[in-house]
């Protein structure tokens, strides 16, 4: 008798989407992979088409139609009137019996922890905290941008960058190596000439965030400038952790508190020895670690959270992944 198909796991991203179709005992029966989740760019109907795609592919090599329980975590769920929509988008299309959407830190969040229970703060095109309690409760952010009152991510500390750059270059500013690391990047001789270009489009908006690596290799040669945004990302980020471990009372508790996202797993020596400074100052029983697990494991796991899995299911989903 065949395995039967409990849990179907969404990790949907910007670029790209992940799903798994997990049977009870933890086993994998089908990975497939799929396009980026954009539904503020292409709506929730398209971006959910996208997903669609490769829940498809999965479900046929894993021969099932249908699991018990959908667990998806998805990019740009970032309120919880935006989870519900997605949910019902998601439930339309009979996957599962049940659905829960979650925004997707909280898929690197359980990815690294043995239990619900911990902090993970993701900084990579934009910046996000979350945090759970193996009570349910959860802390978390709006997270939408500067209106939600969020500093950080690769392409704010590309704006950062710019600013600095801008202003160092016409005198309203301190001095800065960015003013010529930022245009040498895009071969260009002056902060006039990269601003021109990206008025008017010469450099393509989305190529912005390129100068975030830009920014890290000049605060490594010493440029004071570019060092104290980085220290401001430190500070930024350990913010937010405390607050999130703050407010699920574990601030005085062991705890891990987990970093992911492409800029805090780069392996920047400033930002890494900074953060871990700040935080045994201010939530100084926090273990911090590194998420190297793909996203999608934790989506798994959330998943059979939700269907009562044993912790032999939990572990043999885990070596999947981690084999």
């Amino acid at each position: 008798m065949g395995l039967t198909a409990s849990v179907l796991a969404i990790d949907a991203g910007n670029s790209k989407t992940d799903v798994a179709v997990v049977a009870a005992d933890g086993t994998v029966l089908a990975t497939a992979r799929g396009g980026g989740f954009r539904p503020p760019a292409v709506g929730v109907t398209t971006a959910v088409d996208e997903v669609a795609d490769a829940v498809v592919r999965a479900y046929a090599a894993a021969g099932v139609t249908a699991v018990a329980h959908v667990s998806a975590c998805l990019a740009n769920a970032d309120l919880p009137v935006e989870e519900e929509q997605l949910a019902a988008a998601l439930h339309a299309r009979a996957w599962g019996g049940t659905v829960e959407v979650r925004n997707d830190t909280f898929a690197i969040l359980r990815a690294g922890v043995a239990e619900p229970r911990g902090v993970a703060v993701v900084c990579g095109a934009g910046i996000n905290c979350v945090g759970m309690h193996p009570d349910g409760r959860t802390a978390r952010f709006p997270a939408i941008g500067r209106i939600s009152g969020d500093w950080g991510g690769g392409w704010g500390l590309a704006e950062e960058a710019l600013w600095y750059a801008a202003r160092a270059e016409d005198g309203r500013g301190a001095a800065t190596r960015l003013a010529r690391t930022l245009p040498a990047y895009f071969g260009l001789d002056s902060m006039y000439a990269l601003i021109e270009a990206l008025h008017l489009e010469h450099v393509e908006y989305g190529r912005r965030h390129e100068l975030t690596p830009v920014l890290f290799a000049t605060a490594a040669e010493g440029d004071a400038v570019a060092r104290s945004v980085v220290d401001r990302l430190a500070d930024e980020v350990v913010t937010m952790a405390t607050v999130a471990l703050s407010r699920l009372g574990l601030l005085d508790e062991e705890v891990p508190v987990l970093l992911g996202g492409g800029v805090l797993t780069a392996g920047h020596a400033q930002l890494d020895d900074g953060v871990r400074a700040l935080l045994a100052v201010r939530a100084p029983k926090a273990v911090t670690r590194v998420v190297t697990a793909r996203p999608v494991l934790g989506a798994v796991l959330l998943g059979l959270d939700r269907v009562g899995a044993d912790p032999l299911a939990h572990l043999r989903a885990r070596s999947h992944w981690e084999s």
